[in-house]
């Protein structure tokens, strides 16, 4: 049996939707082409000036508009570079208030007692079970509603050597991986839901991670949506120096056609303009608008396949044993349909529309009071940070997972409204009271864990 015919194999007998075998087969092609999946700095330009969300027309949308919009929030994380085994969107970030708490509030104020916009969650299999558990908590949700969710899909890690899938008996869980965000699109045609957002006459999709807790469907955005032509809207902001490691918006040179590169993506002798965020100025925020029935015209012209840019990460089987054999992930990117619809525009949105947690000092930072809460349930950076949020680096030996995490900010998260940078070098646990202002680091040289007084830190280097 060949390779092609090995994967769709497994993964039909895995449950996976043929528009998942049929997109995940498409990639793996691309790779046998010798698709090394780099967008070449020679092949793309930058982007000098997007229109800006401070000059969209004022004035909210129609109510026909909200009508006719669904809400996706991807919530497929575990999120397992903190070392958690449950859903990251069960995770408290203000309180006892998690990540969904909220996502449903959100929704709810959209809503202001109505039933539309529709919202639905992009689960995995690892979340879906305990985050619909929590959601019933806000029964209104489903209000005429037949769901709350559709599943991504999970596809096969591939050996390096002859891209046959990775068989792996001792922990067959590990032999599968998620195939990045751009499984939005298999995922929404590979369920019925799809055809009944059609039928049901939706027109817009709003969708962007749960964890971005700064993204809500505006309304100023809406409207502009309503009114216009576009089929695809990118939400940008423009890189800061905490960015450079990561993707960015450019241009095709051929074309001029709006394309994303991941860092994934970059050839390591192009780094070095990758991360030139003077030359390559916006991020994408992965808040995303999408016009349905145009994405259903482009998969009709596309044999119901989107030819998204591949994105290969080299990883071992086992991530957390460097002996077991390097596997190919292959991935897409959500965002990455922009070079694909006609219509399209990335828009500059203040940098408030992004407050991800990827990390532990992420959560660190939205945990404290340099983030603060809208009256619309957005989490957004304090005004007095200026757009900045503090800088943390935390020491991973001791704080990388949440099990270590809790406990070290357990009296009480550090005041970082006037912080720019925090660094913390060893075993700490912070009292309550504690004030950390312009640049600080807090060092502690020994194995046993010492206590940070309460107390007002401002410039400067503490060795406990």
């Amino acid at each position: 049996m060949d390779v092609l015919k090995q994967i769709a194999a497994k993964m039909r007998a895995a449950g996976q939707s043929e528009a998942a075998i049929a997109a995940f087969l498409e990639a793996v092609k691309k790779v046998q082409a010798g698709d090394d999946g780099f967008w070449l700095e020679k092949e793309i330009s930058p982007v000098s000036q997007l229109p800006r969300y401070e000059d969209l027309p004022p004035g909210p949308a129609p109510q026909e508009a909200w009508d006719r919009l669904a809400i996706i929030k991807l919530n497929g994380g575990l999120g397992s570079t903190m070392g958690m085994q449950g859903p990251k969107s069960l995770l408290p970030v203000k309180g006892a208030d998690c990540f969904l708490d909220f996502v449903a509030r959100q929704v709810m104020h959209c809503r202001r007692g109505r039933s539309t916009p529709r919202f639905y969650l992009m689960n995995s299999f690892n979340t879906q079970v305990d985050s619909l558990a929590y959601l019933q908590r806000y029964p209104t949700l489903q209000q005429d509603q037949d769901r709350l969710d559709f599943l991504q899909h999970q596809v096969p890690k591939l050996l390096e050597s002859t891209l046959e899938p990775a068989d792996w008996p001792e922990d067959p869980r590990l032999e599968w991986c998620p195939p990045g965000h751009g499984d939005l699109y298999p995922a929404l045609l590979g369920s019925s839901l799809f055809k009944e957002l059609l039928r049901q006459g939706v027109e817009f999709l709003f969708v962007s991670n749960v964890d971005n807790l700064g993204a809500i469907a505006d309304p100023r955005i809406l409207s502009w949506l309503w009114q216009s032509q576009l089929d695809f809207v990118m939400e940008v902001t423009p890189r800061m120096p905490v960015d450079a490691k990561g993707g960015h918006l450019a241009k095709r040179s051929d074309n001029g056609k709006f394309i994303l590169r991941e860092a994934s993506q970059c050839a390591p002798g192009d780094k070095i303009h990758s991360e030139n965020i003077s030359r390559h100025r916006y991020f994408n925020t992965n808040n995303i608008w999408i016009r349905l029935p145009a994405l259903a015209r482009l998969l009709e012209q596309n044999g119901g396949l989107l030819p998204l840019p591949l994105i290969i990460n080299r990883k071992n089987l086992d991530p957390q044993n460097p002996a077991t054999p390097v596997v190919l992930q292959l991935e897409s990117a959500m965002g990455a349909a922009i070079e694909l619809f006609e219509n399209t525009a990335a828009l500059e949105v203040p940098r408030q529309r992004f407050s991800p947690v990827k990390a532990t000092e992420d959560l660190l930072a939205v945990r404290s009071d340099a983030y603060r809460v809208t009256d619309d349930f957005r989490l957004i950076l304090h005004d007095s940070c200026k757009d900045q949020p503090p800088q943390i680096k935390l020491d991973p030996r001791f704080y990388r997972w949440i099990t270590d995490f809790d406990p070290a900010f357990a009296s009480g998260v550090p005041s970082l409204r006037h912080c720019r940078h925090l660094e913390v070098e060893g075993p700490c646990h912070f009292s309550a009271g504690v004030i950390c202002e312009g640049t600080v680091k807090i060092v502690n040289s020994g194995e046993e864990y010492k206590e940070v007084p309460a107390g007002i830190y401002r410039d400067t280097e503490v060795y406990l």
